[in-house]
């Protein structure tokens, strides 16, 4: 294999640590271990029990236990614990795919959801997501790109970084398209659980399908990104099989202490989703009232869920714009190019932090000044 330098993690490399303002984050305001441990009766006590071995390498069974809780018609041997997300990309791309295939995916897109695919000698077709629709991609271009390589359709709601989410009877006409071709949907739902104000959820794929294999982690709407769980929840066990088979040269397990409190944050599901949605609902209302003052300098639209924006600027280079923004106003905001070379006046900011208000001022006073030196 030979994989290309994932230029998004590359720019966090750089910044992400020595930014003064971060405004472009994709998780969400997280905790200490303490107030997790609190929201759990005995919590505490319990970690300071855990033995620091070596975990089931498909998860402990009292997390895949909790992970099962979060799906309809899952069962925790439908569980395959991993090690953030993006191990769980690269085993369902290692163990699905082959030199020749396809994997159709929207765009734009985190990019090991493409390039994991290429570097197994498979080819990635993108699925546009037009900002003249509010980022839907278009139904009618699906099954022209389903054709007779295609193994898996990657689906992506709420979506990252636009925040565009289908209808449920939109989203299970995807899942049906696919499965009238043979084509295995990967439905990545990191952002499940955050939905905006009167937009109804969508059901698990795996739930639709039980072909279909639901990604979930707890880094962004469980603000948890430091514990690295995450998962996959298929009712294929063969493909699972499959997937742990790949992972055993990965991780082989999780960490015995995440395991731990993962299971805890799943058991307080309701008091952390809730912190979680309340916040992202006062930041929602000054995210849109920001762009929607200033439709002079941006095109925006408004995300129907997720903790991300991918707002564009109605001139200039974004990449300008989000350089003078951190150098002039230490704000951080991730340039569209690096979700490819067709995004160059788009940039991804990201609302799901508790200090959002404040950074949304900085951009605020650097918009002003950076829109007079433009005209």
């Amino acid at each position: 294999m030979l994989l290309s330098p994932f230029r998004l993690e590359r720019f966090f490399a750089r910044h992400e640590f020595t930014a003064p303002r971060l405004l472009c984050a994709s998780d969400g305001e997280t905790c200490s271990v303490a107030a997790l441990c609190d929201l759990v009766p005995g919590a505490a006590e319990g970690l300071s029990k855990v033995r620091l071995g070596y975990t089931d390498s498909r998860g402990e069974p009292a997390l895949r236990q909790a992970v099962a809780s979060l799906y309809a018609t899952v069962s925790p041997d439908d569980v395959l614990v991993h090690v953030g997300a993006e191990e769980a990309i690269f085993t369902f791309m290692a163990a699905t795919l082959a030199a020749g295939d396809e994997v159709v995916v929207p765009t734009p897109c985190y990019q090991s959801l493409t390039d994991v695919a290429r570097s197994l000698g498979a080819r990635a077709a993108a699925w546009r997501c037009d900002p003249a629709w509010g980022f839907a991609p278009d139904m009618a271009d699906l099954g022209a790109l389903l054709g007779p390589r295609a193994k898996a359709l990657v689906l992506n709601f709420p979506h990252n970084p636009t925040g565009y989410m289908p209808t449920p009877g939109v989203f299970a006409a995807m899942l049906a398209m696919a499965r009238e071709h043979g084509v295995r949907v990967f439905s990545d739902e990191v952002y499940r659980f955050s939905e905006g104000p009167g937009v109804p959820p969508l059901p698990a794929a795996c739930d639709l399908d039980d072909r279909a294999v639901s990604l979930g982690v707890l880094s962004k709407s469980f603000g948890l990104a430091g514990l690295r769980v995450g998962w996959v929840a298929c009712r294929d066990r063969e493909l699972l099989d499959r997937m742990a088979a790949v992972k055993d040269y990965l991780s082989i397990c999780g960490s015995a202490v995440s395991e731990y409190l993962a299971v805890c944050a799943i058991t307080a599901r309701e008091a952390i989703l809730g912190r979680m949605n309340a916040l992202l609902a006062k930041n929602r209302e000054r995210l849109e009232a920001f762009f929607h003052a200033r439709p002079d300098l941006f095109h925006f639209v408004s995300p129907r869920g997720g903790l991300t924006a991918f707002p564009g600027l109605t001139g200039g280079d974004a990449d300008a714009f989000c350089r003078d923004a951190l150098e002039e106003a230490g704000v951080l905001l991730l340039p569209g190019r690096l979700y490819g070379e067709e995004w160059p006046d788009r940039f991804r900011i990201g609302f799901g932090r508790s200090d959002f208000a404040e950074n949304l001022e900085k951009l605020a006073a650097f918009c002003h000044f950076w829109n007079t030196r433009r005209t």
